[in-house]
C-alpha cells in the first residue's frame, strides 16, 4: 500500500511540476521579425499539411464513405 502512495505521489509531484512549468512559460508572439516570419512559414506549412493529407484529397472520399468503413 505505501508503494502505491508513494508512486501516486511522485506522479502527482510531476504532473505539478510540469503545470507549473508550462504556467511560467510565456504564450506571447514573438516580437522580432525573424521569429515573426518562422511563425508565418509554420503556419503556412500547417495549413498546406491539412489540405494534402485530409481525407478527402488523399482518398478523394468523405471518410464514412470508405470501403474501409462500411467493411467494420
Amino acid at each position: 500500500m505505501t508503494t502505491v502512495l508513494v508512486f501516486f505521489g511522485v506522479l502527482g509531484a510531476v504532473a505539478v511540476l510540469l503545470i507549473v512549468k508550462l504556467m511560467r512559460r510565456g504564450s506571447g508572439r514573438t516580437e522580432n521579425a525573424d521569429g515573426l516570419l518562422i511563425e508565418q512559414a509554420r503556419r503556412h506549412q500547417a495549413r498546406d499539411d491539412r489540405t494534402s493529407f485530409s481525407s478527402f484529397s488523399a482518398h478523394n472520399a468523405p471518410p464514412t464513405q470508405t470501403d474501409s468503413y462500411r467493411r467494420r
